[in-house]
């Protein structure tokens, strides 16, 4: 029987440099979609999926990511005087207990596969973990990752996410090569980062959320360097397909949007707000009233 998955790397040492100014001082983790940040998105997620224990692998001027998710007793007493019980119990989503949070230090960009190898002695030797890019958020009724942990118990090995995209979009993406028998998780029979559209062989895409056992790692000590020169972690993943377990992927039920881009944050923003009852109709009139000038 497959071991729970119970351990979570989330790479963010990166600079967010498509967000400047606003992340000159401020990690984008840190960004707020609605009213939570983008970081909260992914811990619940990870939470609702059994993830007990939390890798962040981090950089300079990112302790704000770990404050964040510190009690605030000054604040939870204020809210308790004055009765607001609605704040108390939402701020209350973003404690986590003593020891739950690791964090790592990722001194140098050398990649994606190169960050999830700087979590490698917090991960034992025998257990697979989670990896969740915050960046990818992701609408949907049951939690992604809890899909693919139940998704994975039942097929062991690695499993990642992914999803059909335009094929001239290919060139963004690692790209899947499997047996598709029309089912919801494939076996995976090759993987290649970013081809050419040209050279892709599907347009299903791997997004950010993967199970990966421990053997991966091993393969990350080897430092091996892939597409533009870094360390990917597509490629370490890749290595794992013709094992007894192998690779497969999971078309996962929900909608995906790319926070770590503009458009992409301003539509998970749209969509997000037009969920919740409280913003919904506001939100829906507003959209509603804008004229052919303010939408091109």
């Amino acid at each position: 029987m497959t071991k729970k998955v119970t351990k979570a790397v989330l790479p963010i040492a990166g600079l967010g440099t498509r967000f400047l100014p606003a992340t000159k001082s401020m990690p984008k983790e840190m960004m707020t979609l609605v009213d939570r940040p983008l970081i909260q998105y992914a811990m619940d997620e990870a939470r609702d999926a059994g993830i007990t224990d939390f890798i962040f692998v981090t950089a300079r001027g990112k302790s704000s990511l770990v404050d964040y998710f510190d009690k605030s007793p000054e604040l939870e007493e204020s809210l308790k005087r004055k009765g607001k019980d609605d704040l108390l119990e939402e701020l209350s989503r973003t404690d986590m207990p003593s020891g739950a949070i690791s964090t790592i230090r990722q001194q140098k960009a050398l990649g994606l596969g190169h960050a999830v190898w700087c979590a490698r002695r917090l991960i034992d030797s025998d257990e697979s973990f989670a990896v969740i890019l915050p960046d990818d958020v992701i609408k949907s009724d049951v939690p992604c990752l809890k899909q693919m942990v139940d998704a994975q118990a039942e097929t062991g090995g690695c499993m990642v996410a992914a999803m059909e995209v335009e094929h001239e979009q290919t060139s963004k993406y690692g790209i899947l090569d499997v047996n598709d028998d029309g089912g919801r998780t494939l076996r995976v029979k090759g993987m290649v980062e970013k081809p050419d559209p040209s050279e892709a062989p599907s347009n299903l895409a791997v997004i950010g959320r993967y199970i990966l056992t421990p053997q991966v790692l091993s393969v990350l000590d080897n430092q091996d360097t892939g597409k533009g020169g870094e360390i990917q972690l597509t490629d370490a993943i890749a290595k794992q397909i013709d094992s007894e377990k192998g690779v497969h992927g999971l078309k996962f039920d929900g909608q995906r949007f790319d926070c770590g881009s503009k458009a992409g944050f301003l539509q998970a923003t749209v969509a997000f707000g037009l969920s919740r009852p409280d913003l919904r109709d506001d939100l829906a009139s507003f959209i509603k009233s804008l004229g052919p000038n303010e939408l091109g």
